[in-house]
């Protein structure tokens, strides 16, 4: 008789379904706006059909990756037996949801910037509504099609599979089914990898060409019509902070979930494997919280307004209370549904979530303080101004430097107390549920987190439309307003997106191990393992610190040494690809540029129209080319590493690029968040305002920050997050392959 899920895990799939209805809800609202004048709806066109092209070409790039990836999941399952047969199609449903999300994100950020601009004409709170219920939008899609993926899938699985292929699945089916789900994270992995490296390095190298050339060396205004790649630039906000930023969460989102809801099954399959109802609940109460985020999501995304002449703390406490709203809603639901489930440990769980909860806001507000101009470190960057740019770039990387410490210590605290509250030190594999937990609290609210980060770029265009259709200076003014807020909530949400990859990262490491016990026991065919010191142990019974043992996961072990070093190295080396391609993209942006101004003198006096779509081509262009270096090196070096070196191996690459790739995200994203507010801290007026010689310098460190805080920082998340999948999804094929060398010498 087949246990019965428990009937509060209906809420995962009621709570996506609704969320997908609210998206279009908020997608038609925004659409029955008025675009404006027809300046305004050419230009927004423009940028359409630039953005559309742009996906178009990396959707084809992707397409080809995931089909070379999906023919090898085949042969590991197929011909080498070293992986489950339903993982090559989950792999594809995973990369096609993600690439969906960005696709409608795309579409709706692109419609809305007009729309916005031209509400921003009644007043700063309609413009604020119009943005925000698009960016709105990305988020809903986000979580509304993981959950509905993640349940789809355990439904399948767990009701039609032992239905249609009796046998397929074990008497316990549930460490399977969690282990199988897991892997095709490595999808949503995958895509966003590429949206994330391909959407930074298109968008950095618009904004770079358009700032040197057009401030720099012209003097024009940002956004001003004449510079040829304006157009490019508005394009680059939505490829790089919509869909690729989109993409980034959807996949810690989904990762958080499926690596607690493995890790939740393996915890109590430790003490009793036949426990199937237990085994449940803790593989719904993840399921479940994410379902009840996404409901509370839609009721924070409804408070959020504002006054017209609101100050940018004004601003940021609009949108701060709808957030607030919806984690404060998680804290008291999340306890009556662990009540409900009554878990043996439930407020122990309840205290990882609010731990979660909690890292999340403080690293948002921590964020915050360091990149936006309301406080001391963006100021003390704008008055280094007055020295030159030398002394902007100094004050903007130590401010980068500073603005790590109290995210770092946050997430230890928050690891420390979501491991030892469920009791870590005795159960290990309840520890690490609590932790995984806890990034499930973190991102439960992604919802309106996730709208809050993508209304940046649409206020960013609106800006743009309203300067080049030539509106009344008021709405430029209100959409700089906006548009600075962005900023600092694009910032916000890139630490909140490094911290749950942190979080999510460590839940995966230790689902890595649950990974290699299926590897072993299905594909080596291993039953029983030697444990030196303890003796033969069945495989099934294996304890992590057993694990630990066996594979020799100490310091002393070069093997864990080699994957230390190779990790940190790879966060290293993997910034400088990316800023070296952004460099190279730029370059060619660069000369465009500096060419039609050249070639077409009636550009300056406006009497020729530049030629917008050479610089649309050369950002898509040099983005696809640019991006596959990257992307392959992440995907090969840890089943490499695997292979060579085995599970020990393995484990310290992961640890080497967690530990690392964090830190050094986090530096990237906030002193380019720092450098870009610092910039517009002087153009509102203070120490010289626009055109003077502080302002160039404030442009010079922008530029600098411009690839920091949106090509490679952001790119670590995924870069740390992908390595752990990869593992996850090979770890049949190095339970049964791995450690070459191990095998050589001995």
């Amino acid at each position: 008789m087949q246990e019965t899920l428990p009937y509060a895990w209906w809420i995962a799939p009621i709570g996506s379904t609704i969320s997908l209805i609210f998206a279009y809800v908020f997608y038609r609202e925004v659409m029955r706006q008025s675009e404006g004048t027809p300046a305004m709806v050419e230009i927004a066109q423009a940028v359409r059909d630039g953005a559309m092209a742009y996906l178009k070409q990396q959707y084809k790039v992707v397409g080809i990756v995931f089909a070379v990836l999906c023919l090898v999941f085949l042969i590991m399952a197929f011909g080498l037996e070293a992986q489950n047969k339903v993982v090559p199609f989950a792999f594809l449903t995973g990369g096609f949801f993600s690439g969906l999300c960005g696709f409608l994100g795309m579409k709706t950020a692109t419609n809305a910037s007009a729309r916005t601009a031209s509400a921003a004409q009644s007043g700063l709170n309609e413009g604020l509504r119009v943005s925000f219920r698009a960016g709105a939008v990305m988020g809903l899609v986000v979580v509304g099609f993981a959950l509905l993926d993640i349940a789809a899938w355990f439904l399948i699985l767990y009701y039609l599979f032992p239905k249609i292929f009796p046998g397929f699945l074990a008497e316990n089916p549930l460490p399977q089914i969690t282990v199988i789900m897991l892997s095709f994270g490595m999808g949503a992995s995958t895509q966003a990898l590429f949206a994330r490296v391909g959407g930074g390095i298109y968008t950095k190298a618009a904004d770079v060409g358009a700032d040197l050339v057009g401030k720099v060396e012209v003097g024009i205004p940002e956004d001003d019509p004449r510079n040829p790649a304006v157009i490019a630039d508005n394009v680059g906000d939505n490829v790089g902070d919509v869909a690729g930023m989109g993409a980034d969460l959807y996949e810690s989102y989904a990762g958080s979930i499926l690596a607690t809801a493995a890790l939740g099954v393996a915890a109590v399959a430790a003490k009793d494997y036949h426990d199937i109802a237990l085994q449940l609940k803790y593989l719904s109460a993840p399921m479940i919280i994410a379902g009840l985020g996404a409901l509370l999501s839609i009721v924070g995304i409804y408070t959020v307004r504002t006054k017209e002449g609101a100050t940018m703390k004004q601003l940021m406490g609009s949108l701060n209370f709808g957030i607030n709203f919806s984690s404060a809603g998680i804290a008291i639901l999340s306890a009556i549904v662990l009540n409900y489930l009554d878990l043996p440990n439930k407020w122990q769980i309840w205290g990882a979530i609010i731990t979660g909860l909690v890292a999340g806001l403080i690293i948002g507000k921590v964020t915050e303080i360091f990149t936006s101009h309301d406080y001391a470190p963006t100021q003390g960057i704008a008055k280094q101004a007055t020295s030159g740019p030398a002394t902007v770039i100094i004050e903007g990387v130590a401010v980068g430097m500073e603005s790590t410490a109290i995210p770092v210590i946050t997430i230890v605290v928050a690891i420390a107390l979501s491991f030892y509250l469920p009791d870590g030190v005795n159960q290990p594999l309840m520890g690490l549920y609590g932790v995984g937990i806890a990034a499930v609290g973190m991102l439960a609210t992604l919802g309106i987190t996730l709208a809050t980060d993508a209304y940046g770029p649409i206020a960013d265009n609106a800006g743009g439309n309203a300067e080049m259709a030539e509106l009344d200076p008021e709405v430029r003014h209100r959409t700089d307003q906006l548009d600075s807020l962005g900023n600092t909530t694009a910032a916000a949400g890139k630490g909140f997106a490094i911290g749950s990859a942190a979080l999510t990262a460590l839940a995966l490491l230790a689902a890595y191990i649950e990974e290699i016990r299926y590897g072993l026991i299905h594909s080596a065919h291993l039953d029983q393992l030697m444990i030196p010191g303890v003796g033969t142990v069945e495989t099934l019974k294996v304890t992590i610190p057993q694990f630990m043992v066996y594979y020799n996961v100490t310091l002393i072990n070069p093997k864990v040494l080699i994957g230390l070093f190779t990790g940190a190295v790879m966060a290293f080396y993997f910034c400088a690809l990316t800023m070296k391609a952004v460099g190279r993209a730029a370059g060619a942006m660069v000369e465009e540029v500096r060419r039609q101004f050249e070639a077409h003198p009636g550009i300056m006096q406006r009497t020729e129209k530049p030629d917008y779509a050479k610089c649309v081509e050369i950002s898509t262009l040099g983005a696809q080319r640019e991006m596959i270096y990257p992307s392959l090196i992440a995907l090969v070096v840890p089943v490499l590493i695997g292979l060579v070196l085995g599970v020990a191996g393995v484990l310290g690459l992961l640890t080497g690029g967690l530990s690392t790739g964090f830190v050094l995200a986090i530096m990237m994203a906030n002193a380019g968040g720092a450098w870009d507010n610092a910039k517009k801290y002087v153009e509102s007026g203070t120490i010289g305002g626009k055109g003077s010689e502080a302002h160039k310098a404030t442009v010079v460190g922008d530029t600098v920050g411009d690839p920091f805080k949106d090509t490679s920082g952001p790119s670590l998340n995924i870069l740390i997050k992908l390595m752990s999948m990869v593992s996850v999804v090979f770890a049949g094929l190095i339970a049964k392959y791995g450690d070459i060398l191990g095998n050589f010498l001995n």
